[in-house]
């Protein structure tokens, strides 16, 4: 299903289906199989893709990501959801929106991404790559820096390359994945410094 034809024909018909019946988010997730985790990864990325910090959505969103990645990384065939979150109904307007904000991302991607070192998206060593950097990218957005621009933006640009590196088969996009974790890891370091460095000349001015 990771195959880009299969899955927006699958993703699709869902939005066909939600138009004629009721659809709940388990259904969808079941239809489109082991890319369910992209899928939802992707659109759950979409609110923290902007420089602006979301407070304690961030820590929870960051650790919904790594509990995804967690479960990716163990093997689990879709997202292991609770089961009132895989019940939840989903007008077929709300479907429409999502699904073709998923495909747009998608069909932008894929000018510049391709086939290519299949050995880091394929197999269960591509599921485990894929699951530790969505985990890794959710315990970093998680971290509570409330008021700090582009932390949850950095992150949050690790965990939507890396599930375009599984639905496009690029393992090139998996390096561009691991450049914004360092990245971050690099961001945090140099912020929590300046914040120290900045308390310690405060404390020294006012002694």
């Amino acid at each position: 299903m990771s195959d880009y034809a299969t899955l927006v024909a699958t993703l699709n018909r869902c939005a066909e289906r939600a138009r004629e019946e009721t659809l709940t988010l388990g259904q969808v997730l079941d239809s489109i199989e082991e890319a369910a985790f992209a899928f939802i990864c992707i659109i759950m990325a979409l609110p923290f893709l902007q420089p602006l910090t979301l407070g304690p959505l961030s820590v929870i969103g960051g650790l919904t990501f790594a509990a995804l990645g967690w479960q990716l990384f163990r093997g689990h065939p879709t997202p292991m959801l609770p089961e009132r979150a895989r019940n939840t109904v989903i007008g077929h307007k709300t479907w429409d929106v999502l699904i073709g904000i998923c495909l747009k991302i998608l069909g932008l991607c894929r000018r510049f991404t391709k086939p290519r070192y299949s050995y880091w998206v394929t197999g269960e060593k591509g599921r485990q790559i894929s699951g530790l950097t969505i985990m890794a990218g959710g315990l970093l957005m998680a971290i509570p820096a409330f008021g700090l621009p582009f932390n949850n933006l950095i992150p949050a640009l690790a965990i939507f390359f890396v599930c375009v590196a599984e639905l496009e088969q690029d393992g090139l996009m998996v390096f561009v994945a691991f450049g914004w974790l360092i990245a971050t890891v690099l961001y945090f370091i140099v912020a929590f410094a300046l914040v120290w460095f900045l308390g310690e000349e405060a404390l020294s001015f006012f002694r």
